[in-house]
């Protein structure tokens, strides 16, 4: 067992978080939750905010458990934490503060920098304050200069939208990402880890692709944004720091933080084995993420008007994709049938009945309507939907189910005709990975509607990911991405989805 050794990813998703414990070696991939932890929406007065103190604590206590579980397998050799993109904390130091209560001259940048406070609780991306942000921004700098700058689909929620309409930006000293913040709780120490920091819309996509990404600080100082308020950037694979000394007592021993593909999706296309030159990949969660991996980024006017994103990963490859409503729309279904029955609602019967649903009774929306983007009663939207493009609705559960896998599968369908045309390639496999590659209904649909064979899994990706990349900054394991999906092709099953 010497060759191989142990990992802790912490990975934070949409609804729910978790610790995962890894052995990796050069013929090793394994791994187990070591916890699990809710999270979600909270509806305060104000909007839709994340409670990431809380997500903080889960985390400390899934580390203390891995900790424990390590320890007679030889200890963990490094944690690493990634989640979803474009969210942010505010921080500022204790004197910044009171400067600006007593209108006293600020203190330097660095002052206090080790001790520095969140600013009130941070926005959730789904908050509807986004839409004024996104007015403000193009009233200064219109989308196709934006796009030419930053190679990111229109997405309202993208961060740089947010930040104009921030309402603490005033009196913040630094902003990080969601896994930067936890770093920074974890090891006192700040940086933003480049792919996450390709999400905001303030990285030059230029230098994307170049192994020493750059803040776009031209486009910064158009947008009134100081360039002082973000860390530098570093990428996947450097040491972030050591656990705090204060956390010893809980975690058990000093620990480690390494940066990983921040950007869950970043992980996931590096836990993706892609298995040819041409293929594709769907990172499937709340969200679908369909794209292709390149060298360099697409930034053409065709890849504007289609909406397709160039957004950092692993080793500088561009993950050249396009974001397609995913199990959120199933998620959000059950959710509303939940909170109008009081009883709990059994996915895997719904999709077994849905399956035998005839096609004439099957209504294949546009899954991409902005209705569908925030929480609420998505069986009345579609019915809505339906209604507005004289399409039959679906009326029984097994009917909206069947609906709606089938309305996302078409989604995915023509985002992948539209990454080949747009990339100059051809396709000749998808790979699907995360939650929805177990959802063979969805699998089938998706091969069915692309033409395409649907090679499924490993549903935990992200996680894999994660892990790969802490292993190959320990030195257990080496190579290039190709290197590394190797391994998770020689210790895995999928199962394959032919056209039909």
């Amino acid at each position: 067992m010497a060759d191989t050794t142990l990992h802790a990813a912490v990975d934070l998703g949409a609804s729910s978080g978790r610790v995962v414990l890894g052995r990796i070696g050069p013929d090793t991939l394994e791994f187990r939750e070591a916890a699990r932890f809710p999270n979600g929406v909270i509806n305060l007065p104000d909007g839709l905010h994340w409670n990431l103190v809380g997500l903080y604590e889960h985390a400390l206590n899934g580390l203390a458990a891995a900790v424990r579980q390590a320890k007679p397998e030889g200890g963990l050799a490094s944690v690493a934490v990634d989640s979803w993109a474009v969210d942010y904390g505010l921080l500022a130091s204790p004197s910044h503060l009171a400067s600006k209560a007593h209108g006293a001259a600020a203190p330097k940048q660095g002052d206090d920098a080790g001790s520095m406070t969140l600013l009130g609780t941070p926005f959730h991306y789904r908050d509807s304050r986004t839409g004024s942000g996104v007015e403000a921004v193009h009233a200064t700098a219109d989308f196709a200069e934006l796009y030419r700058r930053n190679g990111l689909q229109f997405l309202p929620f993208n961060t740089l939208y947010q930040l104009a309409a921030e309402p603490l930006l005033a009196q913040a000293q630094k902003l990080l990402l969601v896994p930067d913040l936890l770093g920074y709780w974890l090891t006192g120490q700040m940086l933003t880890e480049a792919t996450n920091a390709s999400t905001t819309g303030l990285l030059d996509v230029r230098t994307t692709s170049s192994g020493a990404p750059e803040w776009d600080t031209d486009l910064m100082e158009t947008l009134g944004l100081s360039r002082a308020l973000f860390t530098e950037v570093a990428a996947p694979g450097a040491t972030l720091g050591w656990t705090r000394e204060e956390l010893t007592p809980l975690l058990g021993q000093r620990l480690p933080v390494t940066l990983v593909g921040s950007h869950d999706t970043a992980s996931a296309i590096v836990g993706t084995p892609l298995s040819t030159p041409d293929a594709a990949y769907i990172s499937c969660g709340t969200w679908g993420l369909v794209g292709l991996e390149l060298d360099e980024p697409v930034v053409t006017d065709a890849s504007r008007e289609a909406n397709f994103t160039n957004e950092g990963g692993v080793d500088g490859r561009i993950r050249f994709l396009t974001n397609v409503m995913g199990t959120w729309l199933l998620s959000e279904t059950l959710r509303t049938w939940e909170r109008q029955s009081g009883k709990p609602q059994d996915l895997p019967a719904l999709l077994e009945a849905a399956a035998e649903v005839p096609n004439y009774a099957v209504a294949v929306f546009d899954v991409q309507d902005e209705r569908f983007v925030a929480p609420g009663d998505m069986p009345a939207r579609i019915a809505e939907l339906c209604a507005e493009q004289e399409i039959p609705a679906p009326e029984t559960k097994p009917e909206i189910v069947r609906s709606i896998v089938e309305s996302i599968a078409a989604g995915f369908a023509a985002a992948l005709t539209d990454a080949a045309r747009l990339a100059g390639r051809s396709i000749d496999v998808v790979h699907m990975v995360g939650g929805g590659s177990l959802n063979t209904l969805l699998c089938q649909a998706t091969a069915d509607r692309s033409g395409y064979p649907v090679v499924a899994g490993p549903v935990e990706a992200t996680a894999i990911g994660n892990l790969l990349i802490q292993a190959r900054t320990a030195g257990t394991l080496n190579g290039s991405l190709e290197d590394l999906r190797e391994l998770i092709i020689r210790t895995n099953n999928p199962e394959t989805y032919r056209p039909r």
